[in-house]
């Protein structure tokens, strides 16, 4: 069932070179100079008119959107941070997710906004406006059970998961935890990448509270919800899933969940995997063969990795302004410093994009 990655022996490990580590007790804020996004690969003329019909829905100013996952409650107009939200890239990667069915594309993104509302996570810059807060949340990261912490080959920002570190009963605030750090290690994304990769270690921490080993494994309901969460809300956010020390437990946890998880993110997920074949040495922690030097702190940790993310979404809402307050702006220009003349709904690798703006203006949703 699980691909199996070529994983380094202990002899192998002490015959490696001792080098510098280099002290870390914060996030990096920025990937080095020598790592770049991949370059996207060009649209055809079929996908640029399906994205285009999807960006004149949302860009319809009549538009209302649902307050609920499934469309319960009252609709409202799109907020700014919504529109700030639905990036052109947004647009693709739910196109990309169903396929490049335009009503199922459409019909998730509207579904996503309902749940981010509901969900409480929906403000880019006020947390006080949130349910998901820094202060909600605290007492999970408290042993450093999720962290950010650099960036892989692909200049994906890295997000560690460390059940072994489990410090709290399960609870739905183990969920908002996990979903306040994939807001953060977005956050983190440099201009030209999209996507992030998560590094999984299952090693048991004894010095941990002292808890059952089924404790470390979430039970089958919770891994279900954060599946759901993660498919449906963050489709094509995942670049790789590495996963390493998987006790007997987590093996078989896996297998349970692993029906419930499809194709596509089955491709990206590599067991038993060393994390040093995917990240650079200076970005890696030195568990894992790197040369980062990182102890968790946080009393450190924590109030700068707020203080990094807030700064880095004033950036992007101040990019949004400038840009225009509207709809469809590229990722691209929203977390970069070049000047803010994009117009809206075009991209440096979309030369016809806007060619085809009169040809689908009167296309319907199919």
């Amino acid at each position: 069932m699980f691909g199996i990655g070529k994983k380094k022996t202990d002899s192998e490990k002490e015959a490696t070179p001792k080098k510098d580590l280099i002290k870390v007790s914060i996030p990096f804020e920025h990937p080095p100079a020598y790592l770049k996004p991949p370059a996207e690969k060009e649209l055809t003329e079929e996908e640029k008119q399906k994205y285009l019909t999807v960006l004149k829905h949302f860009q319809d100013p009549e538009l209302k959107v649902p307050t609920t996952e499934h469309h319960k409650g009252d609709l409202q107009p799109l907020t700014a941070d919504q529109k700030a939200w639905l990036t052109r890239e947004c647009f693709l990667r739910y196109l990309r997710a169903t396929k490049w069915d335009v009503s199922q594309a459409i019909k998730r993104i509207e579904g996503t906004l309902g749940w981010r509302t509901e969900f409480g996570i929906d403000h880019y810059l006020d947390d006080s406006k949130n349910i998901v807060t820094p202060e909600l949340v605290a007492p999970e990261s408290e042993t450093g059970k999720e962290v950010v912490l650099g960036f892989d080959n692909q200049c994906r920002p890295c997000l560690y998961l460390k059940p072994g570190r489990q410090n709290t009963k399960t609870s739905f605030r183990q969920v908002q935890h996990l979903v306040f750090f994939l807001e953060r290690v977005i956050d983190f994304m440099p201009s030209g990448q999209d996507s992030l990769a998560l590094l999984i270690d299952f090693k048991n921490h004894p010095e941990i509270a002292a808890q059952s080993e089924t404790s470390k494994v979430p039970p089958l309901g919770v891994g279900k919800q954060v599946l759901h969460i993660l498919q449906t809300h963050y489709p094509e956010r995942l670049g790789k899933a590495l996963l390493t020390n998987i006790p007997f437990l987590g093996r078989t946890f896996l297998r349970l969940i692993y029906p419930f998880i499809d194709p596509l993110t089955r491709e990206k997920l590599v067991f038993d995997a060393d994390f040093s074949e995917f990240c650079p040495a200076e970005q890696l922690d030195k568990e894992f063969d790197g040369l980062v030097d990182f102890e968790y702190d946080h009393e450190v940790y924590y109030p700068a990795l707020v203080e990094m993310a807030h700064k880095k979404r004033a950036h992007y809402m101040k990019r949004f302004e400038e840009l225009g307050e509207v709809v469809g702006l590229s990722e691209i220009d929203l977390r970069g410093d070049g000047p803010a003349t994009v117009p809206v709904g075009s991209h440096p690798s979309d030369t016809k994009v806007d060619d085809l703006a009169d040809k689908t203006a009167n296309l319907s949703v199919e």
